[in-house]
């Protein structure tokens, strides 16, 4: 099976995260960058300071690997006109794809009608300008109960808001990523959340980011029905092989 269009190749970690000066890391995503036009990749998903070099490599290239990149990352405590200015600058750099954080420690706090807002104001803002919208909701900080919940919550504010013909264009993402667990449990995807997920989102699409490392767990993903998986080892998966990369 070939999961190529499936996969959205993944690096964002900062210079400092990575250790490295801005240069050095600028070499790193530049590589992922060539290396998904290279590949066929679906998409490659990248901090918003890289989104025009991106934007400039595939071109030049002739490929149509899309261009995603996060928003308010990765806590999703900002309030929703930051998101907006945020989110309307990667969309003038050439993002084809917006990941934004969904203020999930509102949500747990049960402050639901900021959430509502900033899923309106930023679906809205992101479909206006033809883009894919994705909602990151921070499975690992959630229990299963408020999994289900937000979930369900992105996806009434889409549906009861947009037409039909944009569902395909919002998705509810599990991870970003970077959340630190306690234990060295799992802060991504798993077969159990995602199910959750994909039984709630519906008829919104569902990414699966976080813990997926090997081809045979992203097939059982796409088996499962997720229309995308978020990975920093898209080329070894691709390839049938696995990966210990974090992302």
């Amino acid at each position: 099976m070939n999961i190529r269009q499936y996969l959205d190749s993944t690096y964002l970690k900062t210079a400092i995260q990575a250790g490295l000066d801005e240069d050095q890391n600028s070499v790193i995503v530049k590589k992922f960058i060539q290396e998904a036009i290279d590949e066929n990749f679906k998409l490659i998903m990248i901090r918003p300071n890289m989104v025009a070099i991106a934007k400039e490599m595939i071109t030049t290239a002739n490929s149509k690997v899309g261009v995603g990149t996060v928003i308010d990352f990765p806590d999703g405590n900002s309030n929703v006109e930051d998101k907006l200015v945020e989110a309307n600058l990667a969309i003038q750099d050439g993002a084809d794809d917006l990941d934004f954080v969904c203020n999930y420690n509102a949500f747990i706090a049960g402050d639901s009608d900021l959430v509502k807002e900033e899923v309106l104001e930023c679906t809205k803002l992101g479909l206006e300008k033809g883009k894919v919208v994705k909602w990151i909701i921070e499975v690992a900080a959630l229990d299963d109960k408020q999994v289900v919940q937000l979930t369900a919550l992105i996806k009434n504010v889409v549906v009861s808001n947009f037409k039909e013909i944009f569902y395909n264009s919002v998705f509810v993402k599990s991870s970003t990523g970077f959340f630190i667990t306690q234990g060295n449990l799992p802060n991504g995807a798993t077969i159990s959340t995602i199910t959750m997920m994909l039984e709630n989102a519906f008829p919104l699409p569902v990414k699966a980011a976080g813990g997926v490392r090997t081809y045979e767990e992203a097939v059982a993903m796409i088996q499962l029905g997720v229309k995308r998986i978020g990975t920093s080892g898209a080329k070894i998966i691709a390839n049938g092989a696995g990966t210990q990369l974090e992302y």
